[in-house]
């Protein structure tokens, strides 16, 4: 018997594989990559925690057909901030649902908890999520956690699966998972905050105002998630890199709708992306905002580069004076 596991990288994720390995079902732990995920996760880390639990990764790359057809239409609506999460649960399941003839498996299943999330772990927001992916009379979702305070599935009918080894965690209490954890002796899991950019603040607050003012593409997922944000008087967008790395990621970004605000060479300056068809006066003040972030000599002027010109500004005398247009 072989099962498929949406895999977020979390200690629920990691548990719902255990319970199934220890009933001897051979697991695939599937990572659907929405594009939303926090920059602090990354596929080694994913594949070394799937593979403590006893399973195999596999990342499914779904970010055009999500961003088309769930991120900015949800059915049943956002939660506290921009996150579509029955939809996207949905939609995930109807993706792993679809891989299992590839991969041979005869189910799927979860490490959700019932009550742990306020808008898409409830009972009934549990059937809608049934209903986005085609699952209620096939009826293959498992929740090992939480299986115990649930309907029967078919896996646990059929006695693909052992019910009575599962599970019957409730709420959002993480005193049993953590207790699990450290009877298996794991100790590389992430805290279970901050998973989905969608659902934090200062992100929904990037992703709105890019939606009211510019074209959302695939590629500026990793512009939002990257840099200080600014929207300047004329509405035109400036980020500006915080360290190497985003520095280096903001160059490799530039197209025909952002282009690079370069300070000149003689100065250690932060890299920038800045609307390429940003207004006279978006442009100066962007100058100043990008010298105000950089290491200048109060007074002195510098040249700045942007679409093959060249301009000369002052920084500004104080940093509060730039953050007024900070995201």
């Amino acid at each position: 018997m072989k099962a498929l596991v949406l895999f977020s990288g979390g200690l629920d994720s990691m548990l719902a594989i255990k319970l199934l390995r220890e009933q001897q079902i051979e697991v695939v732990a599937i990572h659907i990559n929405i594009g939303f995920n926090s920059k602090k996760e990354n596929i080694t880390k994913l594949s070394q925690r799937a593979e403590l639990a006893g399973a195999s990764l596999e990342i499914i790359d779904v970010r055009n057909t999500y961003l088309q057809e769930v991120l900015f239409n949800p059915r049943y609506g956002y939660g506290k901030h921009f996150n579509p999460c029955i939809d996207c649960h949905g939609f995930m399941f109807k993706v792993a649902k679809a891989l299992l003839p590839h991969y041979g498996a005869s189910f799927i299943a979860t490490g959700e908890v019932i009550g742990q999330r306020p808008m898409s772990q409830k009972k009934d927001a549990l059937q809608l999520v049934k209903r986005l992916a085609d699952d209620l009379e096939d009826d293959l979702i498992v929740r090992p956690l939480c299986a115990k305070i649930m309907p029967e599935s078919k896996p646990e009918r059929e006695g693909w699966i052992d019910r009575e080894k599962l599970l019957d965690l409730n709420g959002r209490g993480r005193s049993r998972q953590l207790e699990l954890a450290k009877n298996y002796g794991w100790e590389d899991y992430p805290s279970p905050a901050g998973g989905c950019l969608l659902t934090d603040a200062s992100f929904a607050i990037r992703i709105k105002d890019f939606v009211a003012y510019d074209t959302f593409d695939l590629a500026y997922i990793e512009l939002l998630k990257n840099g200080r944000h600014f929207r300047l008087h004329d509405h035109a967008k400036l980020v500006i890199g915080r360290d190497e790395s985003e520095n280096t990621l903001l160059e490799s970004l530039q197209d025909e709708t952002f282009s690079l605000l370069q300070v000149e060479d003689t100065i250690n300056a932060p890299s920038a992306l800045l609307s390429s068809n940003a207004s006279e006066q978006d442009i100066h003040e962007a100058c100043k905002i990008i010298l105000s972030f950089t290491k200048t000599v109060p007074e002195k002027h510098y040249t700045l580069f942007f679409r093959d010109r060249i301009f000369k500004a002052l920084a500004y005398p104080s940093r509060d004076e730039a953050k007024k247009y900070l995201l």
